[in-house]
Parts: C-alpha cells; structure tokens; sequence
C-alpha cells in the first residue's frame, strides 16, 4: 500500500524525489473499520492521513445534534483539520472512516520535521492546501446557488463514485438537503 502514497508524491513532484524514502518513512499505516472514529470535536488533531483505500467523513453537529457533512474524501486524497492540526487547538471537526479504510498517517512532530527539512515535502504539502482550499471554495461557491436537483446533478457530474458508494443519508448531509426530500429528487431523475 505504500506505493499508492509513493506514486502520489512522485506524480506531484515529478523527478524531483531526493528524500522520498525518508517522507515515506514518516508514514504509519493505520486500518480502520467502518464509522470508526478518528477524530472527535474539542480533541487536538494529531494527525494527517493519507487514504489509499476507503473514503473519511469530515463532519460538525448542527444544533439539534445532526451531523453536517464537510467533505467526504477518498482515495488518493488527504485528510485532517488543519486549524487543530497546525495551532494545537481544540479541533472544531469530527472526522471518521465511513468505510473499512487503509490510510497512511503522519503525526505533527513528524510533519514539522519534514516541512522544515525537506523542500520536496513541503512543496507537496503546498499544493495539497492549495487544491484542498480551492475545492472548498469551488463547492461552497456552487452549492450557495444551486438548488437541491442541481446539487444532485452537480455530484453526479463531478463526484459520481459517491453516489455509488455510499448510503443516501450521508450524500444528503454532504449536500446539504434533507434525507427524504434527497430520495424523491434522486429518483426523478
């Protein structure tokens, strides 16, 4: 499994691998189960992931206790709540695996190292904040003007794996509509 995290480095840096087996080194492999928790709201993040096999739910609770989807990220994609990552403060997220999960982990002394010691890694690391902020901002953009039909058809278009992959309940928290109106909409088209 190493080598999905080895191809995706090397696919954003090009030939440029001088310190490639020392980033890869820094890298745990954690397995997880399905909706096994990895991060809860008030704890500090501690790690980054990588997910080379599965799909992670980044989430808050609204104030009647449902969960609110941020993003649902899968393979070949990176993970974490940089704000808790990155301050040590009390992360404002919760993050768990919504299916059984390979992911590579990096945790912060190992991360500061490597920003600090390894130009290569902190390039990649720069490119994966760009992209991510980017998508959020894409997303967040799009879904403000678009009406739940078109937010279904907008993941159709440009996400269609998780539709396939998975339950209606958490694609409708990921887009923001109610769980029901989500089924009726769905099966129009």
């Amino acid at each position: 499994m190493i080598d999905l995290l080895r191809q995706h480095i090397i696919s954003r840096l090009g030939d440029d691998t001088e310190h490639l087996d020392q980033v890869l080194s820094s890298f745990k492999p954690i397995y997880t189960k399905r909706n096994q928790q990895l991060l809860q709201q008030g704890e500090i993040c501690k790690h980054v992931y990588f997910i080379a096999k599965g799909c992670l739910q980044v989430y808050v609770y609204d104030k009647n206790f449902n969960e609110t989807t941020r993003d649902l990220i899968i393979e070949d994609n990176w993970c974490s709540e940089l704000v808790s990552f990155g301050s040590g403060a009390p992360a404002a997220e919760n993050i768990k695996s919504v299916e059984n999960s390979e992911l590579f982990a990096i945790d912060r002394p190992h991360f500061q190292t490597l920003v600090g010691t390894v130009p290569q890694f902190d390039r990649v690391y720069k490119q994966i904040l760009e992209a991510s902020y980017a998508n959020s901002v894409y997303r967040i953009n799009s879904f403000v003007s678009l009406t739940a039909l078109e937010r279904i058809q907008w993941l159709m278009q440009y996400r269609p794996t998780l539709m396939r992959r998975l339950p209606s309940k958490l694609i409708a928290s990921y887009l923001g509509i109610n769980k029901d109106v989500f089924s009726r909409l769905k099966a129009r088209l």
